[in-house]
């Protein structure tokens, strides 16, 4: 730990610890993740208009709410932003699925 940090030596196994369940968190993310994206690709191959074409802006809206309600520290403004960058990783790992098959 550096001095500039903010955090003092008796914090240091506090932080760690912390960041552990920080790491445990991200895992548990980067599965739900992963989980997210393979149901929307089914969707995507169910859609009569696909990929970023098909996309539905008053369901998007909709979801970022109801998790806002769940999250309210992050907020509508902040999960939009999250939502949006998750749901066009998901759409462009179908592309890029449907591009291979």
């Amino acid at each position: 730990m550096t001095p500039t940090d903010g955090a003092t030596e008796a914090d240091a196994p506090q932080v760690q610890e912390l960041r552990g369940h920080i790491d445990q968190v991200d895992a548990q993310l980067a599965e739900l993740l992963e989980r997210r994206a393979l149901l929307a690709a089914q969707v995507q191959r169910l859609k009569p208009v696909g990929g970023f074409a098909g996309r539905d802006e008053g369901r998007e809206r909709s979801l970022v709410a109801a998790m806002a309600r769940r999250a309210p520290r992050l907020g509508e403004r902040r999960l939009s932003r999250i939502m949006r960058a998750v749901i066009e990783a998901g759409l462009d790992a179908a592309e890029q699925d449907r591009s291979r098959s």
